[in-house]
């Protein structure tokens, strides 16, 4: 069963007791300075993973010392801006710096996302730590090899090229092996004179020892014991606890505080408030949950949503903001008017949450003006830079620092806890005139109900066959969230609630894969953007990528099955690229594929089975993935069951075997949740699916087998795999369902009432 979190509090639907104006609400500063000051000598430092402090070091990310220092003892710390979020990162990046620097794995320290010691790599996110962050990092180790070379060779009055690496930290002279120099005695001093050589060659995939190699997670020892640190584990001097209470409608505003019943707890120290954003403070984490659930606020009344069941025709009904042309050749009208017959179909995908099983959590210290800061944070660059705007200071008096958090999944709930310490801690501070430490850790209506969403989507598609059954035009149109302002912009919740102009929303590139890499006659792709999505929205794994591909690759198969074509045949059809013909063949291969078209008759029995096809080539450039999906279909109850999932993945290079494989696999039981369970719903105020019960997730039972082929290639460059296999998910699970009772399901998520109320719709057959 999914984990389950008690709720955080209740927030006061109207004020109890006598309720006090808010400019009495405030702490008692007396109170507050002398239990801190307890609470101080109580508590212990209990974590030991808090970086040290940074040495002198540039931040240029053209000057060697900005991504690695060699110690004197011949470890070698590498700086990433990049994070490892669980997805074994760390693990890949530290095998291709040891190879690249000839070292053991167990000689580097990766330091990772500490915005005083890193340079800012852009955000973790779209499976690019790999084949962006790696490959700096990459560069950076093959300038540091080649500096090593050059001054033991000058030092030995010989060439380069004579100077040998054993991977141990030393490099010997190739005539006379007993000469040696260790790492430290050539490269601890003057490092700071190297810049980068983007030139500098790199090793070629046979003189490899890690990359290739399912090398074993640094991590999950620790994660496996119990003695892994993660934020929620971080205990400060003088460290008090806050829970942040919402308003009980997405833009209603704090009218009054009673603070009666929670004065009568122990523990309580009061609240801190800016705006509508409102926070209670305690000295333990027990505390400040019973605390939020005694503090009653009032707030106005908010009744902005859309209705629910008519969410898509809202969004449909919307003015364009902005049109964006896509990649599109040929006179698709001629196309159509040729065909011997035309389709037309629409397609939509609801809202998800992030859903992660990990609640958020982040710890920020204030003090003269300046915060330090812990946070799980995937984009602690662009986070220092949030919260400096929300504060009206400056990035450099904001330091963060990257600690391992749960799951996020995209932009979940960690930017937005991070921004309630900071600002919880800064008005504490302020307060009392003294420094604040704050910690903050969401619960599960605060992870479901107010974590960003992932935007809706529609999309119509047109497309002629002739009487061959080949295509002769694709035309598409999709309507898709706006993106306003940087992820600098982006609204942070205690922002919003404490009064910080920001800009719309940021979504990520959600157009992406809207165009078809299919080699039809004529394609015309609209891409259509719309201004209100409704909630706050952000990328959510594989953002756009998966719901524009649902829309083509479920069309793609509703073509097939009119023309009476195999549609892995048909897709062959279309595709000139060896790397799509390949991976389609391997996962055709591996389920043991028999060509046939689709649903010929319905199969006898309460349970229908039917397999599925997909295939991408993520955002049209990049990794390869093909899949089928087996699935079962309860004709009585509506309920789908995905049996066994066979997926061909090629990333190029691949770094870690096992870690793309657990990649590949969490991707698609994630997204199987997400096509047949998950739904973030609402009324008219506020995001009504706050737990797991109202927004269920896949359990263990139900999760298929799969099966993963990697298809390695060496020698090419390193791609993703985070995301990719995840995109075509829903439509390999949609086409299998069509193949298995002939109806087609074109709204995600496929729940039983839909799966039902299509069969009840379907002509019956016999």
């Amino acid at each position: 069963m999914p984990l389950r979190h008690p709720r955080a509090h209740r927030q006061g639907r109207a004020a109890r007791g006598a309720a006090t104006r808010l400019k009495e609400a405030a702490m008692d500063r007396r109170l507050f300075l002398q239990t801190g000051a307890a609470l101080g000598q109580a508590l212990v430092i209990g974590f030991g993973g808090l970086p040290a402090p940074a040495a002198a070091k540039s931040m240029r990310k053209e000057a060697l010392d900005a991504w690695l220092a060699v110690g004197a003892d011949g470890r070698i710390t590498v700086y990433s801006g990049k994070v490892d979020l669980g997805t074994g990162v760390r693990t890949a990046l530290t095998q291709m710096v040891a190879d690249e620097l000839e070292v053991p794995m167990e000689r580097i320290a990766l330091m990772m996302g500490d915005t005083a010691t890193t340079i800012d790599q852009g955000q973790t996110a779209g499976s690019l730590s790999i084949s962006v962050g790696g490959q700096q990092l990459r560069r950076a180790c093959a300038t540091a090899r080649q500096a090593l070379a050059t001054r033991a060779a000058t030092a030995w009055g010989v060439g380069p090229d004579e100077v040998v690496f054993q991977g141990d930290g030393f490099v010997r002279l190739q005539a006379d092996p007993a000469k040696s120099a260790s790492y430290p005695s050539l490269l601890a001093e003057g490092i700071q004179a190297i810049e980068v050589d983007p030139k500098a060659p790199l090793k070629k995939a046979s003189a490899h020892r890690f990359v290739g190699k399912s090398v074993k997670r640094l991590d999950i020892p620790a994660k496996v014991t119990g003695e892994f640190t993660y934020v929620h584990d971080i205990r400060l001097p003088g460290m008090v606890h806050a829970r942040v209470l919402r308003p009980d409608a997405i833009q209603a505003s704090l009218m009054s505080v009673d603070e009666t019943e929670a004065k009568q707890l122990p523990g309580y120290l009061g609240t801190v408030h800016k705006g509508n954003f409102l926070a209670v403070l305690a000295k333990t984490e027990w505390e400040a949950v019973q605390a939020a659930q005694k503090v009653r606020p009032t707030w106005s009344v908010w009744k902005g949503l859309p209705a629910q069941d008519r969410m898509m025709e809202t969004w449909r009904a919307q003015p364009v903001v902005k049109t964006e042309p896509r990649p599109s050749h040929g006179d698709v009208d001629a196309g159509l008017q040729q065909a011997a017959r035309t389709f037309k179909a629409s397609y939509e995908f609801g809202i998800h949450s992030h859903a992660s099983l990990g609640p958020s959590c982040a710890v920020a210290r204030a003090e003269g003006g300046s915060l330090e800061i812990w946070s799980p944070s995937q984009a602690t660059h662009s986070l220092q830079t949030e919260v400096a705007l929300m504060l009206g200071t400056q990035p450099a008096k904001v330091q963060l620092h990257y600690v391992d958090g749960s799951g996020c999944y995209g932009r979940n709930g960690h930017e937005d806890c991070t921004a309630d310490a900071a600002l919880a801690a800064t008005l504490l501070s302020e307060k009392t005139g003294q420094p604040a430490t704050v910690r903050v850790q969401w619960m599960r209506d605060d992870e479901h109900g107010w974590d960003p969403k992932s935007p809706p989507t529609v999309v119509d598609l047109e497309a002629g066959l002739d009487a061959q059954g080949g295509v002769t035009a694709w035309k598409s149109r999709f309507i898709i969230a706006m993106q306003n302002g940087t992820l600098e912009e982006f609204p942070l919740l205690a922002a919003v609630h404490s009064g910080v102009a920001k800009k719309g929303s940021y979504t990520g590139n959600i157009a992406h894969n809207s165009d078809v890499e299919y080699a039809f006659p004529a394609t015309l792709t609209r891409v259509d953007r719309v201004g209100n999505a409704f909630l706050r929205t952000a990328h959510l794994r594989t953002p756009g990528r998966m719901q524009n591909n649902f829309a083509n690759e479920s069309f793609f198969d509703e073509l097939a099955a009119a023309a009476r074509k195999d549609p892995v045949q048909m897709r062959l059809a279309y595709l000139k690229d060896p790397r799509s013909r390949e991976v389609i063949e391997a996962a055709a291969k591996m389920a043991g594929w028999q060509a046939r078209p689709a649903f010929s008759a319905p199969m006898p029995g309460a349970v229908a089975r039917g397999r599925g096809f997909a295939y991408i080539r993520y955002q049209n450039e990049h990794t390869y993935v093909a899949m089928v999906c087996d699935v079962a279909v309860d004709r009585a109850s509506g309920k789908i069951r995905v049996e066994r999932v066979f997926c061909s993945h090629d990333c190029g290079q691949v770094i870690n075997p096992d870690g793309v494989v657990n990649q590949v696999e969490g991707g698609i039981v994630q997204t199987i949740s997400r096509t047949l369970l998950e739904e973030v719903r609402f009324d008219a105020s506020r995001v009504t699916t706050t737990d797991w019960a109202s927004y269920p997730i896949l359990t263990f039972p139900e999760v298929p087998r799969i099966e993963v082929q990697v298809i390695n290639r060496p020698e090419a460059p390193p791609w993703g795999a985070g995301e990719m296999a995840a995109a075509i998910v829903p439509a390999a699970i949609g086409n299998g369902v069509y193949d298995a009772v002939g109806v087609r399901l074109r709204s995600v998520p496929f729940v039983p009432s839909r799966v039902l109320a299509a069969l009840a719709a379907a002509p019956k057959v016999s």
